[in-house]
């Protein structure tokens, strides 16, 4: 059951970058969002041009489960360094510049995915709450989402959701812990 109203995010463009999941991707547009899909192949340079291009965006989401595999310490590595030029370019190319503030949310891998998963976690969640602090003067926030072992995607996509939505601005530099406590 969701609590989120159908045309929440009517109108909202947000950036996706990280192989976001279906589930996410379509609860985003069920509730009105339009998604702009960053290709992960762009360079630096290249990518703050597709985030110029797109004065509009309101956040960026970047998941960063598919860029860690399967959880040694190259994906580790990998999956902070590959969000890094999506969310750089998102916030630099359109969200500072149009100065309506915006938001970024992490998605983290579960703990289940491997041996440095929880290293991966508390890097993001650094990251986020890093980059809260700084782009606080320009109404950004940055939320990170750690998925447990049993959470469900749609779980996941309502969080996104709310984060991405007005009601999300009161949040920022935070990391929600999903499935962290059993509900009987």
């Amino acid at each position: 059951m969701t609590l989120l109203r159908d045309d929440l995010l009517s109108g909202a463009a947000i950036a996706i970058a990280g192989d976001v999941d279906p589930v996410v991707r379509g609860r985003l547009e069920q509730l009105g969002a339009q998604l702009e899909l960053f290709d992960d192949a762009l360079d630096e340079d290249a990518a703050e041009a597709w985030a110029r291009a797109r004065p509009s965006l309101r956040a960026v989401v970047y998941d960063a489960a598919p860029a860690f595999g399967e959880g040694f310490a190259d994906g580790l590595l990998v999956a902070v360094e590959r969000g890094w030029i999506p969310i750089r370019a998102v916030v630099n190319g359109s969200l500072i510049p149009a100065g309506n503030g915006g938001k970024v949310v992490l998605l983290a891998p579960p703990l289940t995915a491997g041996p440095h998963a929880e290293a991966a976690r508390a890097a993001l969640e650094n990251v986020a709450r890093t980059l809260s602090v700084e782009w606080a003067r320009y109404g950004i926030t940055v939320t990170a989402i750690a998925p447990g072992a049993a959470t469900a995607e749609q779980e996941i996509a309502e969080l996104v959701a709310f984060l991405v939505s007005p009601a999300g601005d009161y949040f920022s530099g935070c990391r929600f812990e999903l499935g962290a406590v059993e509900v009987a």
